[in-house]
């Protein structure tokens, strides 16, 4: 019985060029999870989706209503996802690390994705009841609808907000 044993010829590896970065390693675009411009959008997610939130909650009649119940529910947990993603971001600042593990960059990307969808979904849907009670019904009058349209136009914001991250953070794990 004869065996084949492989050799193993020892190869010089190639000089590194001073352009050359070293593949597997994620490097800091601003908007990432642990960098300042992450924090940024965080905050200005958490900031939009709290007054969305506040906005639509002060008015009486916002439960009657089955969408804007879902953008209170939508902001809500969009407010909660960005600010502890926001204080998450604030502590990897404080002690100078940078988030490079890809399974929490995936955490971060996927959150972001359900948190976005969910918040777009919700201000469009109250941005067609408010059309609909301003334009078509007319009954502005008897409703709060600079309200709704505030609230509304907040959720939107949030999203533009979240949107960036979500992005950031998906091409990060893409080009990895």
């Amino acid at each position: 019985m004869s065996m084949v044993r492989p050799s193993v010829h020892p190869i010089e590896a190639p000089p590194l060029t001073d352009n050359a970065l070293p593949r597997g390693r994620m490097t800091d675009t601003q908007g990432m999870p642990g960098t300042l411009g992450g924090f940024v959008l965080r905050f200005i997610q958490f900031a939009f989706a709290a007054v969305s939130l506040c906005v639509m909650a002060t008015t009486s009649d916002f439960p009657q209503v089955t969408a804007f119940r879902y953008l209170v529910a939508a902001v809500s947990l969009q407010s909660l996802w960005s600010l502890s993603l926001a204080i998450t971001d604030m502590y990897a600042i404080l002690v100078k690390r940078n988030f490079r593990n890809s399974k929490i960059v995936s955490l971060f990307s996927i959150g972001d994705g359900i948190t976005s969808t969910l918040t777009f979904a919700a201000a469009c849907a109250s941005a067609g009841i408010t059309v609909l009670i301003g334009n078509d019904l007319n009954s502005c009058a008897k409703n709060h609808c600079s309200r709704f349209e505030t609230a509304t136009a907040m959720a939107f914001m949030s999203w533009f907000a979240t949107s960036p991250s979500f992005l950031l953070n998906f091409w990060t794990l893409a080009s990895k």
